[in-house]
């Protein structure tokens, strides 16, 4: 349970950051053109757009939906070329936020527990 506790707190020191506010941004911005464009092109509902453009873009590609005209297979190239870099980059400052939370509460608790050594030796 104490490790969920952490999680949740790195999640939160994550999302309080500049860097990965606007990465989240600029990726939920990518996704929603991405699932727009599908969308008209394609002529796919809404939910089946967004769902080609998740997983797209995070390298999943079940393969239960794909592109059928020539303008959406340019546009998922043009998408994979430019949305995967932004893609692992956001998930990157994520890991890099929860891992710094990490580092730096372990890093408190060594000190902690170095005053408490000191202390039981001069007692």
């Amino acid at each position: 349970m104490h490790a969920f506790i952490e999680l949740g707190l790195g999640l939160r020191a994550a999302f309080t950051s500049a860097r990965v506010r606007l990465l989240l941004l600029l990726t939920a911005t990518l996704i929603g053109l991405a699932s727009t464009a599908f969308h008209h092109v394609e002529g796919w509902r809404w939910l089946d757009s967004i769902y080609f453009s998740v997983i797209t873009i995070a390298t999943i590609g079940y393969g239960d939906i794909v592109p059928k005209t020539d303008p959406g297979k340019i546009i998922t190239i043009v998408y994979v070329l430019c949305g995967l870099g932004l893609f692992v980059a956001t998930a990157t400052a994520i890991a890099d936020a929860i891992i710094s939370h990490a580092n730096d509460h372990l890093d408190a608790l060594a000190k902690a527990e170095e005053i408490e050594r000191r202390i039981r030796k001069e007692l």
